[in-house]
């Protein structure tokens, strides 16, 4: 499934009405044919706003070690790059707030209004990186400076992937809801690749005092723009055709949060259980990996951020492939399929980077592309899907970035930290394979959602 079709604007009919109508205003409302132009804006808004706090993610990610140098000067390499991790890690632990914050200002008062304001935040967030100063100009201020930034991101994205994905589910129609909402993992991933090019190009026409005096600053400076395109195009959306129903009815939840813990709290468990894969492998296979291949196998940095630009390239291909697999044979499958082969093949994949060349490198991430593509892009849909449209964002925001806080954004930490202990080198390898035990014990405790109307109940 190309990017050229999905973007087409094609004509589609909003999605049945919620069985519990008690009168034809909701039915009105949900069976109106949605405007072609419309449904474009939607997913090219959907898009740019992931894109934009995936590459600010990106850029921090693949500049880990300069921004060790940078910010921690005084201590050696390995506990530099845990200290810059660490702060990439601590930022995490506001975004089940933030999905708390931004689910229930999604769910009361819309998803377009919430979208547009956390574009806003997070975009300026992502600026202002660029404007700190270095430990060298104002000491120990520098790195709380930098950790007080990462905590307002973090709260500011924490409701964009959620947000986003079920805005799309919500206009697309049924039988393809699956490729729709993968424009949302599509976009992280272009947004980690124009990291990964940049950083790359970074790394080879800079020398190593401009990388470190001024050469970092510049991905950061790029938020400003990217941020404001983003926010124009999402002011001038309409809210989904479901979202209004619900306000029409008068039927929008007072407390989104409440009423999740009372009566979805099964749901929770599940969405939190399969989005444990997608955090470690996400930011194990496409953030952590060209730092992994630089210091633990010696690989050159150019080289290893070659690597994954390649791979990443593939990787936005394949999301739309899985989105279009998962609306044809379900969900349930691709994601128990995902956890499964992740468990077997991760240690073998692992074990054969160690002495590879480049090209051999190149696919084996390919490789780890294809298996993450095959959990993400399902989730997404899944998690919109598997919770009523009360509280949809509420219920996808929390659970998903809950997983993401305690095991997406230390997976680099905690990979880290484990070659350290151990000594061994396959030790990030059977992190992922335990994230993999979980997802899957938690898909086979759930029910099949592809093939049903979008709950309202």
């Amino acid at each position: 499934m190309s990017t050229r079709r999905i973007f087409s604007g094609e004509s589609v009919a909003a999605v049945i009405a919620p069985s519990g109508a008690s009168d034809g205003s909701a039915s009105d409302a949900m069976n109106e044919t949605v405007d072609p132009k419309l449904l474009k804006r939607a997913a090219w808004a959907s898009f740019i706003g992931n894109f934009v706090e995936w590459f600010d993610y990106a850029s921090y990610g693949y500049l880990a070690t300069v921004i060790a140098i940078v910010f921690f000067p005084k201590t050696d390499g390995t506990t530099g790059l845990l200290a810059a991790y660490g702060v990439f890690a601590i930022s995490f632990i506001v975004r089940p707030v933030g999905g708390i914050v931004w689910g229930h200002f999604g769910d009361k008062v819309g998803r377009r209004t919430s979208l547009s304001l956390s574009i806003l935040i997070m975009s300026c967030s992502t600026f202002a990186i660029a404007l700190l100063p270095t430990y060298a100009q104002v000491g120990m201020l520098a790195p709380v400076l930098l950790l007080l930034v990462r905590v307002i991101q973090g709260f500011s994205a924490s409701g964009e992937y959620a947000g986003a994905s079920a805005f799309l589910a919500e206009y697309a129609p049924a039988n393809r809801r699956g490729v729709y909402t993968s424009i949302v993992p599509a976009s992280t991933a272009a947004g980690l690749l124009f990291g990964s090019i940049l950083i790359a190009v970074l790394h080879a026409v800079l020398d190593s005092d401009q990388l470190h005096s001024f050469g970092w600053r510049l991905p950061f400076l790029l938020a400003a723009p990217f941020g404001l395109i983003g926010r124009y195009i999402r002011v001038r959306l309409e809210d989904t055709p479901r979202f209004k129903a619900l306000e029409q009815d008068q039927q929008v939840a007072r407390a989104p949060i409440a009423e999740l813990l009372g009566k979805h709290r099964a749901k929770m468990l599940i969405a939190f259980g399969v989005t444990c894969l997608n955090a470690v492998a996400f930011y194990l296979v496409l953030s952590y990996m060209p730092t992994y291949l630089s210091t633990e196998l010696g690989m050159d940095e150019t080289a290893s951020f070659i690597a994954a630009t390649i791979s990443l390239t593939a990787y936005v291909g394949l999301i739309f492939v899985m989105g279009t697999l998962s609306d044809r044979i379900g969900r349930k499958s691709m994601l128990i399929g995902a956890s499964v082969l992740f468990a077997v093949l991760t240690v073998p994949l692992f074990k054969g980077l160690a002495g590879a060349g480049f090209m051999t490198i190149v696919a084996i991430q390919i490789a780890f592309g294809a298996l993450l593509t095959m959990n993400d892009g399902t989730l997404p849909c899944f998690l919109a899907e598997i919770f009523p449209t009360r509280v949809r964002y509420s219920g996808f925001a929390f659970c998903f970035n809950a997983a993401n806080a305690l095991f997406g954004g230390t997976a680099p930490l905690v990979a880290t930290w484990l070659i350290g202990a151990t000594g061994s080198k396959l030790a990030p390898a059977w992190y992922l394979v335990a994230a993999s035990g979980v997802a899957l014990v938690a898909m086979i405790g759930s029910r099949e959602t592809s093939h049903s109307p979008l709950a309202d109940e």
